[in-house]
């Protein structure tokens, strides 16, 4: 196999042949201050000007070496376009939504053409960049949000769990089939755009609810969802999943994108071969908090557990120094 970004990643994705090294990704961002810098590319501008967004993306590629680039670092572009009250954010804190449109469960109504809302469209318009300036060479990584993390902004974090806690199920099945069909459009628009792989950021970490609730009430929509993308899906959920990983692995995805909370060896055999997994460098303690000779041990320590796509275990904290993502690189680039 030729060994060009674009195809190492695509065939690990797919659980194809083996290259003659392990690939460095980013499904989620690899936006930081520096990077910013080395761009020119800034935050708030790059959540909503098309020629930012995918500058900054680029510069993961052309400046620390990655070998798939991902144009988006908000997880509110599909919260805007329902109209919730936004802080988009500076180059040290990311966007917020302040508002909750449906805090009281009530019927969700998706905008009429909401793919030409402005912080859909400037994501979609990135993606045609990208595939003009990298399709073919570096794997173009698109991201929506899952229904189960919209609902969150849609409704609350808080008001969403304690609905799931006190067994309101029907409350939150309602929302969250309500939303699957954003997910969908958002995701299939962004194929038509040029992404190769999508990751789906559905937030049902066992940091706040249990394997039993991922089962019972997101499972199903997932299952009916992921074969209405047309194309390869990532799935992203942070925090601990060990106990739920075999779930993940009867969505309907092609990947897993998991946290270091998660031990790799452990993680490949619950998934058994069904699912490729992607990860889990440790964000805070080591990519944040440590020397780039500690970022390589870690990444050498998740290629040696069978990882062969390699990366950050979610967005990078925005101070991260860009010598310890480039670490990750040079990590990878040793073989196997």
């Amino acid at each position: 196999m030729k060994t060009t970004p674009h195809n190492l990643v695509m065939s690990y994705i797919y659980g194809g042949r083996r290259g003659d090294r392990p690939a460095a990704v980013n499904p989620t961002s690899v936006a930081c201050e520096e990077l910013m810098a080395a761009a020119e590319s800034w935050f708030p501008q790059a959540h909503l000007d098309p020629a930012a967004m995918a500058r900054l993306a680029l510069a993961g590629h052309e400046l620390i070496g990655f070998d798939s680039v991902m144009p988006q670092y908000s997880v509110h572009q599909e919260s805007a376009a329902f109209d919730v009250e936004m802080d988009w954010g500076s180059p040290t804190m990311m966007p917020d939504g302040k508002t909750f449109p449906y805090a009281d469960f009530g019927e969700v109504k998706i905008p009429e053409n909401i793919l030409e809302k402005p912080s859909l469209a400037v994501v979609l318009r990135a993606l045609e960049i990208l595939r003009k300036e990298v399709g073919g060479k570096a794997t173009i990584i698109g991201k929506v949000m899952g229904p189960w993390t919209l609902s969150y902004h849609m409704v609350g974090t808080q008001r969403f769990l304690m609905a799931v806690g006190r067994r309101k199920h029907d409350l939150v099945r309602r929302m969250v089939e309500s939303l699957a069909p954003v997910t969908i459009a958002f995701a299939n628009a962004q194929f038509r755009a040029g992404a190769d792989v999508v990751t789906v950021a559905d937030h049902a970490t066992g940091n706040l609810v249990g394997p039993y609730h991922y089962r019972d009430l997101l499972l199903p929509v997932h299952r009916q969802m992921f074969p209405q993308i047309n194309g390869p899906v990532i799935l992203h959920v942070c925090g601990r999943t060990m106990d739920r990983m075999e779930l993940f692995a009867r969505s309907g995805v092609d990947a897993y994108h998991f946290e270091s909370a998660n031990d790799a060896a452990e993680a490949l055999e619950k998934v058994d071969g069904k699912i490729s997994l992607i990860g889990n460098i440790n964000n805070p303690e080591v990519l944040l908090g440590s020397a780039p000779e500690v970022v390589h041990e870690a990444a050498r320590a998740a290629v040696k557990a069978g990882l062969n796509l390699v990366g950050p275990e979610c967005a990078v904290p925005l101070t991260t120094p860009i010598a310890n993502l480039k670490a990750i690189v040079a990590a990878v680039r040793e073989g196997f």
